[in-house]
C-alpha cells in the first residue's frame, strides 16, 4: 500500500502542477507523506511557497479524497496522511507469505561479489564484501528481478603462481581436519619467506605466469588445483555465513577463449593508448593522472586485461551489473569503469565499502597476521551459546547450539550490514550478541517474542479496528516493507533494510509493552492479535531477506 499510495500522490501532484519531478518524502512527526514542491514553483508562479502550498493543498485534498489520503498545507510544505482504510488494506497484505515481494522485473542483473584471491582464508574484511553483496542479492531477489551472483576466480595472478611454487617445492602437507584455505595460507606465507631469504626464486615465479598466459596445460592445471583447493574452503566458510554463489567464473577462461586478446586489440588502437615498454591508457580526460596499464614491458597482460574482458561478456549478458569492491579498489574500479566507456561497453556501478576491523588489530595473510573469518563465526558461536545457556538453562544442549548457531549468524550478518557500506567499523562481539541492543539478535528475539503471543492466543479471526497510537503506528511502519526494498534495489544501500528491521521490532516491542493483546477482548483483541501477526511475517521476511534465520524460539 506505501509504494502505491506514494504513487498515487505523485499522479495527483503531476496532474495539479503540470511538474514531471514531484518529490513526495517521508512526512516525519507531521504525516505519512509530504512535499516542497512549492518552492520549486515559486519562481514561476511569483507567489510565495506558502501560499502556493495552500492553493495546491485544496485541490490536492479534493483529488486524494477518494483514496482515503488528507490533505492540508504547513506553511510551505503538503503533508498527506493516510486513514483506516491505507491501513486495513497494508495489513492485510502483511499477513501474506513473501509480503514484501515486488511485482517482476525484466531486467537481468548481475551481481558480483567477494572474488577474493584465492591465497589464504577469508577474513573480516573479505566478509563484510560477501555480506553486503549476499544481502543485496536477496533483495533484487525480493524486488523481483532475475539475478545471477557470481565470483570471479583470480587464478593467473602472482600469489597462485608462489602458492603453486611452495606445494611442488616446500614440504607443507596439511595437518589433521585442517580446512584447505588454512592450508593454502601455511604454504603461501612459507612460500614468501622463502622468497625473502632467497630472491632468485622470483625468477621462477615469472617464468609460471608467463606459463600459465601461453596457456601451458600442465600450469594451468596446476594452477586449477591449487585455486580449487582453497575455494572448497572458502565455500565452506560461506555456507556457515548463509552466502550463497550462482557461479564461480575463472579468469582464466577470459584467456583461453581469446577474449582478452581481443580487448587487448582494440585498446591498441585507442587514440588514449600510449606504446612504452608497457601498453598502458592515458586516462586524464576521465581525472587520472596515472597511466592504465594493460601489458606489461615482457609481453605478459596484467590483471586489468582480463578484468575488461570479463565485464564487457558480464555488460552483453545482461541489462544490469554490480561489483562490490573494498575501498582499496576505488582507484582500479574507477579506472575500469573509464575505459569500458571509452571502449563503448557497459560499466558496472560499483559499491565500494570500507573495511571493517576487530580490536585485536589489524589483518595482512602475507606476513601471516589475520583473524579468519572461521575463527570469527566460531568465537561468536561460542559466545552466543553462553548467552543462550543462560537465558534458557532448560532447554536440552543440541537446542541450545542450534539457536546458538542462528543467533551468532545474525550478530555477524546484522552487525556488519547495518553500517552504510561507504562507513568504516569495527565488530563489536558484545554489542553483536546484546538481546537488549539494536543487534541482529534483538531483532531475532523480537521476532521470536510474537511467535510466542500468536502461540499462546491460539485460533481468533482477523480484524483491523486500531484507535490507539502504538498500533496505528506499527501497522505503518509494517506498511513500508515493500517501499524499503524498492529503496536498496534502487540505492544499492543494503543497510537501509537492517535499519528498518531495527525499527520495526522496536515498534512492536513498544506496542506489546504499552498495549495490552492477549488480556483485551472481542474486536480489540482480534485486531491486536492480527496486528501481531503482521508484524511477525513481516520480520520474519525482512530477517530472511537479510540472510538472517527467523527462529521461533530464544
Amino acid at each position: 500500500m506505501f509504494l502505491e499510495t506514494r504513487k498515487q500522490i505523485e499522479e495527483a501532484l503531476r496532474a495539479c502542477t503540470g511538474e514531471e519531478e514531484v518529490d513526495v518524502v517521508d512526512g516525519g512527526e507531521h504525516a505519512d507523506f509530504a512535499t516542497t514542491i512549492a518552492f520549486a514553483l515559486a519562481k514561476t508562479r511569483r507567489k510565495s511557497p506558502v501560499v502556493i502550498a495552500g492553493e495546491l493543498a485544496a485541490e490536492l485534498k479534493e483529488r486524494l479524497a477518494p483514496a482515503g489520503v488528507d490533505v492540508e498545507s504547513k506553511g510551505p510544505y503538503i503533508n498527506f496522511t493516510v486513514g483506516g482504510t491505507y491501513v486495513q488494506e497494508a495489513l492485510k497484505a502483511a499477513l501474506e507469505p513473501g509480503f514484501g515481494k515486488l511485482p517482476a522485473h525484466p531486467e537481468r542483473v548481475l551481481l558480483e561479489h567477494t572474488s577474493a584471491n584465492p591465497n589464504g582464508p577469508l577474513h573480516v574484511g573479505h566478509i563484510r564484501n560477501s555480506i553486503l553483496g549476499d544481502t543485496l542479492a536477496r533483495v533484487f531477489r525480493k524486488a523481483g528481478y532475475p539475478l545471477e551472483v557470481q565470483y570471479y576466480v583470480n587464478d593467473m595472478g602472482r600469489q597462485i603462481a608462489i602458492v603453486s611454487w611452495g606445494f611442488d617445492n616446500l614440504d607443507i602437507p596439511a595437518d589433521e581436519e585442517e580446512k584447505e584455505d588454512h592450508h593454502i595460507a601455511r604454504v603461501y606465507v612459507a612460500a614468501n619467506r622463502a622468497i625473502e631469504a632467497k630472491p632468485e626464486i622470483k625468477a621462477e615465479i615469472d617464468r609460471r605466469m608467463k606459463l600459465i598466459e601461453e596457456g601451458d596445460p600442465e600450469t594451468e592445471r596446476m594452477f586449477r588445483e591449487v585455486v580449487s583447493h582453497c575455494l572448497d574452503g572458502f565455500k565452506t566458510t560461506m555456507r556457515r555465513l548463509n552466502v550463497v554463489h550462482d557461479r564461480f567464473v575463472w579468469e582464466s577462461d577470459f584467456v583461453r577463449n581469446g577474449d582478452m586478446d581481443r580487448i587487448i586489440e582494440r585498446i591498441d588502437r585507442m587514440p588514449q593508448a600510449k606504446h612504452e615498454d608497457t601498453l598502458a591508457l592515458d586516462l586524464t580526460e576521465c581525472g587520472f593522472e596515472k597511466d592504465y596499464v594493460i601489458r606489461r614491458s615482457d609481453g605478459t597482460s596484467v590483471y586489468a586485461a582480463r578484468d575488461l574482458a570479463y565485464h564487457t561478456w558480464k555488460g552483453r549478458n545482461f541489462d544490469r551489473i554490480i561489483d562490490v569492491l573494498g575501498a582499496d579498489h576505488k582507484l582500479i574500479g574507477a579506472q575500469l569503469q573509464c575505459t569500458l566507456k571509452l571502449l563503448g561497453e557497459k560499466a558496472p556501478e560499483i559499491v565500494n565499502f570500507e573495511f571493517v576491523s576487530l580490536p585485536e588489530g589489524s589483518m595482512s595473510t602475507r606476513a601471516g597476521k589475520f583473524i579468519s573469518a572461521d575463527e570469527l563465526i566460531a568465537e561468536v558461536t561460542n559466545k552466543a551459546f553462553l548467552e543462550v545457556s543462560e537465558r534458557r538453562p532448560e532447554l536440552p544442549e543440541c537446542d541450545r547450539e542450534r539457536i546458538a548457531r542462528s543467533v551468532a549468524l545474525a550478530a555477524v550478518r546484522y552487525d556488519i550490514v547495518k553500517i552504510s557500506p561507504e562507513k568504516s567499523t569495527v565488530f563489536d562481539w558484545e554489542q553483536a550478541l546484546d538481546f537488549e541492543r539494536q543487534s541482529g539478535p534483538y531483532v531475532q528475539y523480537s521476532h521470536a517474542r510474537a511467535c510466542s503471543i500468536l502461540e499462546k492466543a491460539g485460533e481468533f479471526e482477523p480484524a483491523y479496528v486500531f484507535t490507539e497510537e502504538h498500533e496505528v503506528a506499527l501497522a505503518k511502519e509494517i506498511a513500508r516493507f515493500p517501499a524499503v526494498i524498492d529503496q536498496v534495489v534502487r540505492d544499492l544501500r543494503p543497510h537501509l533494510l537492517a535499519a528498518y528491521a531495527r525499527d520495526l521490532a522496536d515498534l512492536f516491542n513498544s506496542f506489546y509493552r504499552y498495549v495490552p493483546v492477549l488480556k483485551s477482548e472481542g474486536v480489540t483483541r482480534q485486531s491486536r492479535l492480527t496486528l501481531v501477526k503482521a508484524a511477525q511475517n513481516t520480520l520474519k521476511e525482512a530477517l530472511e531477506t537479510l540472510g538472517i534465520d527467523a527462529i521461533t524460539t530464544m
